[in-house]
């Protein structure tokens, strides 16, 4: 899992002013839509869903890549529907509107969504935002298991850095557009990362309970980036 990164590009919904952008070795942009969408799934920061939409019709939107003309909705699409529900803790509420859930079961059935289009990556723009730490820590411990345990690449963006030092397994850190620094959590967060790409003044100690870098502040003190 890799987190810190801005899916955008990957995503096709920028241009890069250079080079090109590879998925399983292949120019992105030579590719169709399906075939992207197959292959690729994003859930952006803020997304959206027409009023009074159910969980389950709203999760199902996710298996459009794998329509077509001559094989509509099948069996195999009903399952990963199922699948996907089950997988993030929501089977209990598809049959609610979208509208009536909380701000955590909504991320929930985002995330199944994008599971049931059944891609072999997702990106992840800022999944936490608007979540308490309750709710930031369960969709974390959520996607942590999809990569882990059912194999999926997760790319995520992430402004919280202790939580990304303790869920991914790969940081990009990123400062006006540019990386500064990339590797293991361990290896790259210092407190010159921290001073260099937030402009804070930090100590970095081993997390109590994981043992992944822990950010602690020194007195609010703060200098500008360099």
């Amino acid at each position: 899992m890799v987190a810190s990164v801005c899916p955008h590009s990957s995503a096709r919904l920028l241009t890069p002013s250079g080079g090109t952008v590879h998925l399983d070795g292949e120019d992105i942009a030579g590719l169709s839509a399906r075939d992207f969408a197959l292959r690729l799934a994003l859930l952006p920061q803020t997304p959206s869903a027409p009023d009074g939409i159910t969980v389950r019709d709203l999760v199902a939107r996710g298996r459009t890549p794998h329509q077509r003309w001559w094989r509509q909705w099948s069996s195999t699409d009903e399952a990963a529907v199922d699948a996907a529900l089950a997988a993030t803790g929501a089977a209990d509420l598809a049959l609610r509107s979208i509208d009536e859930l909380s701000g955590g079961q909504r991320q929930r059935v985002w995330i199944a969504m994008v599971l049931a289009q059944d891609t072999p990556v997702l990106l992840l723009d800022e999944p936490t935002t608007y979540l308490d730490l309750a709710h930031q820590v369960d969709v974390l411990e959520l996607v942590a298991g999809l990569n882990r345990s059912h194999g999926r690449t997760v790319v995520m963006v992430l402004h919280e850095l202790n939580l990304a030092c303790r869920y991914a397994d790969h940081l990009i850190a990123m400062r006006d557009g540019r990386v500064v620094a990339a590797g293991a959590p361990s290896d790259i967060v210092t407190p010159d990362l921290v001073e260099d790409v937030f402009g804070l003044r930090a100590k970095v100690i081993a997390c109590p309970v994981a043992g992944t870098p822990l950010v602690v502040p020194e007195g609010g003190r703060r200098t500008e980036p360099v």
